[in-house]
């Protein structure tokens, strides 16, 4: 078949395709066709064709969405960037994926330069005017005719990344049949009316944000596209445009729900995945009627894996559904054999929308099947199937943290916590956080014999009290511990996605060149002997800040003399949080701040609030999955878009949300509510950039 688009518009013309939330200007799918064959047409004037790659680093525009079809036109994959990951993490990307050309905007100029920098042969375009010599406009050519590439269900449509514990980025392509088959999967499950409007806050790069976008093009629904979450203008939204669906995480979720209270009764499924739904969320829900569909799901799978209706998260608690139609989910154990009914072991899964594989980084024309078994891919989330189907997933096999939706790898952040002068030893742990469902903590040993003046004492009683905050039972350290407090087959590190970073997307240049030198970034400072030595905060961030995305940054320390080991030798994880509980603090705002604060105050003014999707998060087809699954291979992580991670496979970027709506099987009127204080302080704290 021709691109999806190319098909719609013969059958639906003159129907709505897509509303653009911040002004309501609105385009039929004979608007979009035309925008498309335009911008398809200009790319083959620029040398792009059938089978190259494109990259492309832009925020969620109208012409985003363009581009998604533009390359579907003329049989190109299409590839989503983060443009809120740092330069090193874009080259990473751009070099495994051998990439034909990568196409920018005004906003992602400077960090699409820095992406292709020594990479060879790759040219950036901009769809804005550029700034820089080194881009060109895309627009500054004529558009050349292109007649629509005929598509195979083996081919790739999309390009998405996930990365392994060495922090190397791995592509997962996702085939037109992938696609295809998750959004007639989801329609199965949700259900689709020819009235049905979706609405996308969420990062395109994303399944979560990419999956309604191809979605709604095959179910001839509208896209309502918002360029950026923010809670109350994204709940407004769902009353102006009387949107029917809408992808989520519990942040986003819990977010909107603060600031109004309720959500219009025009919806009919918030599906929600990216992250564990809380018990109270979903009983808040069925408290107001807000028809929410928690979902597991991963890149890998194109979308949701399991998606539970309204009825369902009442009476079997903890339940993310049955499978989807076409998805095989087994549940095995050590040994690869599948266990009983009621048994956990880890999840596999398998069908017409998982990936065929992960990109070979040593020949991006090769796939990467070591992750799949004789039963699929293994996602490694454990999990169990009770004797109805319902799957339940209970805690991932490494040690990933889920903040907001995105997934953070313990062992990238080490990886920049050493090379931090000063820093001998440090364990990275989640804590659970009531607004970004974890946060990042690490417990720190500084150059031995130096004391500082930023860790309270271990005998510093000024936070007691407020470990229950932090319960990090939910949290699951199965699996064989490093020394550092990282799994020995390794996490993976995810792409940041919806969730804005504090680092800005520019070249640091040497690894080694931190700019902080040895001689001040320990103080000594004259306190007790009880006192562990300490790294200054402000140098501490500053380097983190060159090294990793926003979100990723450790957002409660403390420090120690050793580390708590275990009678084998690894790191004690769960005395790790312990300590952090009771002697944990902000870096961001000193040693002095109660842990009540940590993780919530506003970070710096470049780090974005948007909490999100593989993930997926947890991604049915209109739910975020970020989950990515590669779990059997050694370095291969699979990110999860809703409660569990995976332990050897992938994580990826994504977290696919999908974009179509189900009835739900709770109905009744909203009550909404005005604004609360909460509500206020937490609009004072969006305007600075949380997480």
């Amino acid at each position: 078949m021709r691109d999806w688009l190319s098909h719609r518009v013969v059958s639906s013309p003159d129907e709505t395709a897509l509303v653009r939330a911040e002004d309501g200007e609105a385009w039929t799918y004979t608007d979009l066709d035309r925008l498309v064959s335009e911008t398809a047409g200009r790319l083959v004037a620029r040398g792009i064709s059938e089978g190259d790659r494109i990259g492309v680093l832009t925020p969620p525009y109208v012409g985003t969405v363009g581009l998604v079809h533009a390359a579907m036109r003329i049989g190109a994959t299409f590839v989503p960037l983060g443009p809120d990951l740092t330069g090193r993490e874009l080259r990473e990307r751009v070099e495994r994926t051998d990439l034909s050309a990568v196409v920018c905007a005004e906003p992602t100029e400077d960090a699409a330069i820095v992406a292709v920098d020594d990479v060879a042969n790759t040219p950036v375009y901009s769809v804005d005017d550029p700034t820089s010599d080194a881009v060109e406009a895309v627009h500054a050519v004529d558009p050349e005719p292109v007649e629509p590439v005929e598509w195979g269900f083996s081919d790739h449509l999309c390009l998405l990344f996930t990365s392994g514990t060495t922090g190397n980025p791995k592509g997962v392509p996702l085939t037109a049949g992938n696609v295809y088959s998750s959004a007639v999967a989801s329609a199965f499950r949700l259900g689709v009316d020819p009235d049905d409007r979706w609405l996308v806050s969420l990062s395109l790069h994303h399944m979560g944000g990419l999956a309604p976008v191809y979605r709604s093009v095959l179910y001839g629904t509208t896209l309502v596209l918002r360029e950026g979450f923010q809670p109350g203008e994204t709940a407004d939204d769902i009353d102006a445009y009387d949107v029917t669906g809408v992808s989520l995480v519990p942040t986003m979720l819990t977010q909107m729900l603060d600031r109004r209270g309720t959500l219009s009764d025009s919806l009919r499924a918030v599906l929600l995945g990216g992250a564990p739904a809380p018990d109270d969320l979903l009983e808040r829900c069925r408290d107001y009627s807000v028809p929410v569909y928690p979902t597991y799901g991963m890149t890998e799978s194109a979308s949701q894996i399991a998606t539970a209706t309204p009825t369902q998260t009442t009476d079997r608690i903890g339940t993310v559904g049955r499978p989807l139609f076409g998805t095989t989910v087994t549940v095995v154990d050590e040994d690869g054999t599948p266990v009983d009914p009621g048994e956990t072991g880890e999840i596999v899964v398998d069908g017409p929308t998982i990936t065929p594989g992960y990109v070979d980084p040593d020949a991006p024309d090769r796939l990467d099947r070591s992750a799949f078994g004789e039963h699929g891919l293994h996602t490694g989330d454990v999990g169990r199937v009770d004797e109805d189907g319902y799957l339940y997933v209970l805690n991932r096999l490494d040690d990933r943290i889920i903040s907001g939706g995105e997934n953070v790898e313990p062992g990238e952040v080490l990886d920049a916590l050493h090379a931090v002068p000063g820093v001998e030893e440090a364990a990275v742990v989640g804590l659970d956080d009531d607004v970004w469902g974890e946060r990042v903590a690490t417990l720190l040993v500084a150059d031995s014999g130096v004391v500082g003046t930023n860790a309270p004492s271990a005998g510093d009683d000024t936070d007691e009290g407020n470990g229950d905050r932090d319960d990090d039972s939910g949290d699951s350290d199965e699996g064989n511990d490093s020394d550092d407090g990282t799994d020995d087959d390794g996490g993976d590190e995810s792409d940041g996605g919806n969730v804005d970073d504090d680092t800005e997307a520019t070249e640091i240049g040497d690894d080694d060149d931190t700019g902080v030198g040895d001689s001040d970034a320990v103080r000594t400072a004259d306190v007790g002997e009880s006192d562990p030595a300490s790294v200054d905060d402000e140098r501490l961030l500053s380097v983190l800040r060159t090294r990793l995305a926003g979100f990723k940054i450790p957002k409660t320390i403390a420090y120690a003399e050793e580390l708590p080991r275990t009678v084998s030798g690894t790191v004690n994880r769960e005395e790790v949080r312990e300590i952090l509980r009771e002697r944990g603090y902000d870096p961001r705002d000193g040693p002095e701040a109660e842990l009540e604060t940590a993780g919530f105050q506003p970070a710096d003014p470049a780090d974005p609030p948007e909490p999100q999707a593989d993930g997926d998060s947890g991604g049915d087809d209109g739910v975020i999955s970020d989950d990515d699954a590669d779990s059997s291979s050694d370095d291969g992580d699979t990110d999860d878009d809703t409660t569990s991670e995976t332990g050897d496979g992938e994580a990826t970027e994504n977290e696919d949300i999908t974009d179509e709506t189900g009835e739900t099987d709770e109905t009744g009127e909203t009550d909404e509510t005005g604004e609360t204080d909460k509500a206020e302080e937490i609009d004072k704290a969006e305007e600075t950039d949380e997480h």
